[in-house]
């Protein structure tokens, strides 16, 4: 059931002196889908057929390269594993009609952290299935890793067919929604391998028929344009157009946004550029409550405590229109009773701050104490009161 409790003490909801007529600003761009997402506050900014299914094209790799971080965390992948190249994997994926390529040779040994850097830097769709192979053994058994996987980290109407992206007839589908939820996931769960590999400018791998060593430009339109710009991938097939999922971090404010559908490589750039510098721009963090600042308290259910107090876990802010403070109103939000036993620091309960023309902000309460289960005589005490209302 959910419960809403009153808060303890009184937050800093509206700015004073300052004009709270603040509808939300406005982006126009000609992308047919796009998303922009304040990862430090879960507001979203901005939303166009966010929801649409869509050939990812590139941007599926994220995904392939989600799996191998969750591998190399729980010890199962090492990235000084060495991988061999299948003959029949190279002559798939090797030459103009297989696309981006790392340039990898039949029988060549290439370590899982190069391959990693030839997906993510390179776009490399042979090192996507040397990969793929190496982890699963097939690609098809992967991609069926990579379906599990998803489900787990909450992509709700995605679903891979291949490890690339590579066009498969519908097989393979994202949402842009997803795509944010991915690059999130991946930014709050691998930040040491995110860090290594999302934000490299370019890798050399391969040789040209002359013997000459090949380089290749990250393709990231965000890269050296946008402060703190630091991933994640784009993508393009003729049938997904021009895309790109890129992330960017300024002044303790993440953002993530997703575009898809563009016309060219161009107008992907400058786009991209000024989606990111919007978001940074046209809004700003306000403060709500500080770290360990009580704001509620929440019923407990079968604890040696009738209640538990709920803390902001860590700073607290919300999003809103730059220059302006709109009128502000927040409530606690949680499933309750919450059944005892609860662990102080556990997330517990929601702050959910709204305002008008705005989605509304969902922040994380966490309880200020342990709570331990009750002994029997409390336990009996719990059901005869709940028995009798």
């Amino acid at each position: 059931m959910k419960l809403i409790a009153p808060i303890a003490a009184p937050l800093s909801l509206v700015a004073a002196a300052v004009p709270t007529l603040a509808a939300a600003p406005q982006f126009q761009t000609p992308a047919p889908v796009a998303f922009l997402q304040d990862l430090s506050t879960g507001a979203v900014l901005f939303s166009r057929d966010a929801d649409r299914r869509m050939p990812p094209a590139s941007m599926a790799k994220m995904m392939t390269v989600y799996v191998a971080f969750d591998l190399i965390k729980r010890g199962e992948l090492k990235l000084n594993d060495m991988v061999t190249v299948q003959p029949e994997t190279w002559r798939k994926w090797h030459g103009p009609q297989a696309g981006s390529t790392m340039f990898l040779s039949a029988g060549e040994q290439v370590s899982v952290a190069n391959l990693l850097y030839g997906i993510v830097t390179l776009s490399g769709n042979d090192a996507c299935v040397v990969l793929a192979e190496h982890i699963s053994g097939t690609e098809q058994s992967f991609a069926e890793r990579m379906n599990r996987v998803a489900q787990q980290i909450g992509l709700k109407n995605s679903h891979f067919g291949n490890s690339n992206g590579w066009p498969d007839e519908g097989v393979t589908f994202v949402t842009a929604r997803d795509l944010a939820t991915l690059a999130e996931q991946t930014i709050t769960n691998f930040p040491q391998l995110y860090k290594q590999f999302y934000s490299r400018r370019d890798f050399t791998w391969g040789k040209t028929m002359g013997g000459n060593a090949i380089t290749q430009a990250n393709r990231d339109p965000l890269l050296g344009r946008v402060a703190g710009a630091d991933g994640l991938k784009t993508g393009h097939t003729e049938e997904a157009g021009y895309g790109f999922t890129g992330s960017a971090e300024q002044n303790g404010r993440r953002l993530v946004m997703v575009m898809a559908g563009l016309n060219s490589f161009n107008q992907r750039a400058d786009e991209s550029v000024n989606f990111m510098n919007w978001g940074f721009r046209a809004w700003q963090a306000k403060p709500v409550a500080a770290k360990g600042k009580q704001v509620a308290t929440a019923e407990v259910q079968m604890g040696d405590a009738s209640k538990v107090a709920l803390v902001a876990g860590q700073d607290l802010k919300v999003t809103i229109p730059a220059g302006l403070a709109p009128e502000l109103a927040a409530k606690v939000v949680y499933q309750g009773p919450i059944k005892a036993p609860i662990k102080a620091g556990q997330h517990i309960a929601d702050l959910v701050v709204t305002s008008p023309d705005m989605p509304a902000q969902r922040l994380p309460l966490v309880a200020a104490a342990d709570v331990g289960e009750a002994g029997f005589f409390g336990r009996a005490w719990a059901g005869l009161t709940s028995l009798f209302g």
